[in-house]
C-alpha cells in the first residue's frame, strides 16, 4: 500500500485496524441481508453521469430497480415549506414530462414540500422516482415518508453515499445534495428561499457545468427568492412547463429519414467510436452530450474530444443545450 500514491502510513494504520475491518464486515453482511446494491467506482452500473463530477463519491448504497444510467434522468428540487403554487407546478410539469417520455428518472431528495411532491407525482404517472438519503439505508427520513419510500422501491429506488448506523445530521443533507445534482442530466428548481438546501444544490449544478432550470415566482414571495436569484443572475433558465424543459435539452427529437449529406457522411472512413456518434445522430434530429455519453458509455471529456474532431472535419455541429446534430 506504501507505494500507492497519496497513500500516507496514517491511513495504512487505519485500513489496517481490526475495528474497521469488523466495521466493514458489518456493513457487508448488512448490505447481503437487505439486497442492497453497492456501487463502486469501476462498476458497470455506477452511474456514468458522476465519472465527470471532481466529488464523485467512491461508492454508493442502491435498493430498487431503477436504472441510474437511463437516457433521460431529471432531479426536482425545492422548500419544505412549498405552496399551493409549487405543489401543483411541480405536479403538472412531471405529469407533462410522463406524457412525453415513460423512460424518464425522476429524483429528488425525499423531503417534505417540493421533493415529496416529485415522487408522488412520479409514482402517480408510472414513472421511476429515486431518492436521495442523507443517511444510512437502514432508516427513512422523515418516517413519514417510509410509506411512498416502500413504494419508491418498487417503481425506483432509494440512493445513498451514506453507510448503514448513519444518522441524517445536518451536515449530510449539504453533502447529499451533490448526488441529487450530479446523478442527472438537469435540475428543476421549482420553489427556493434567498438560502437553503435547494439553492445550495443549484450552485453544485452549476459548478457541474449542468442544465439548471427553475421556476419563477412573485418578487415578494419568500420562497421564490431563490428561484428568481438564479434566473436574474442567468444560472439558470425560467422554465413554465415541460415544454420549456424539453426544448433546453433537445429532448423533443423526431427521428427522420437522413438527409443526402448525412448518407454521404456514413461513407466515410471514420475511426470505430466516431463512426458509432455518427449511427446515432444519424438516427434523431439532434443529442444532448450527456445522452450520447450515456449511449456510448463514454466519459464526456473524451466524447467531447471526439465531437469536436468531427466538428473540425465538417460532420457534426454544435447546438444551443449542449446538443450536437449531423450537418
Amino acid at each position: 500500500m506504501e507505494q500507492i500514491p497519496g497513500i500516507t502510513r496514517r491511513i495504512i494504520t487505519e485500513i489496517r485496524s481490526p475495528e474497521v475491518l469488523r466495521r466493514a464486515e458489518k456493513e457487508v453482511l448488512f448490505v447481503e441481508k437487505n439486497k442492497i446494491k453497492p456501487l463502486y467506482i469501476g462498476n458497470e452500473d455506477y452511474p456514468i453521469r458522476f465519472k465527470e463530477c471532481i466529488d464523485s463519491p467512491v461508492i454508493m448504497y442502491f435498493r430498487g430497480n431503477a436504472d441510474l444510467n437511463t437516457s433521460k434522468i431529471i432531479s426536482i428540487v425545492g422548500t419544505r415549506n412549498a405552496s399551493v403554487y409549487g405543489r401543483e407546478t411541480t405536479e403538472r410539469i412531471v405529469k407533462e414530462l410522463s406524457e412525453e417520455y415513460k423512460d424518464i428518472l425522476i429524483v429528488s431528495g425525499l423531503a417534505y414540500g417540493i421533493d415529496c411532491m416529485a415522487h408522488l407525482s412520479a409514482l402517480k404517472n408510472d414513472l421511476k422516482t429515486v431518492g436521495i438519503l442523507a443517511h444510512g439505508l437502514d432508516l427513512i427520513y422523515p418516517h413519514q415518508h417510509r410509506a411512498m419510500a416502500i413504494d419508491m422501491l418498487e417503481n425506483g429506488g432509494l440512493l445513498t453515499d451514506f453507510m448503514s448506523e448513519t444518522k441524517p445530521d445536518r451536515q449530510n443533507f449539504v453533502k447529499r445534495n451533490r448526488i441529487i445534482a450530479g446523478i442527472s442530466d438537469c435540475t428543476l428548481i421549482v420553489e427556493s428561499a434567498g438560502k437553503g438546501g435547494a439553492l445550495i444544490t443549484g450552485f453544485i449544478v452549476d459548478s457541474y457545468n449542468r442544465d439548471l432550470f427553475a421556476v419563477p415566482g412573485r418578487i415578494n414571495d419568500t420562497y421564490s427568492q431563490g428561484c428568481n436569484r438564479l434566473i436574474k443572475e442567468k444560472k439558470a433558465a425560467l422554465v413554465e412547463n415541460a415544454e420549456d424543459i424539453m426544448r433546453e435539452m433537445c429532448w423533443k427529437t423526431r427521428p427522420q429519414k437522413p438527409p443526402e449529406a448525412i448518407q454521404r457522411t456514413l461513407l466515410l472512413n471514420l475511426p470505430a467510436e466516431q463512426q458509432q456518434i455518427v449511427d446515432i445522430l444519424a438516427k434523431s434530429e439532434n443529442r444532448h452530450l450527456n445522452a450520447l455519453s450515456v449511449e456510448l458509455n463514454l466519459p464526456v471529456s473524451k466524447l467531447s474530444s471526439l465531437l469536436f474532431d468531427l466538428e473540425l472535419d465538417g460532420i457534426v455541429k454544435a447546438i444551443p443545450g449542449g446538443s450536437y446534430k449531423l450537418i
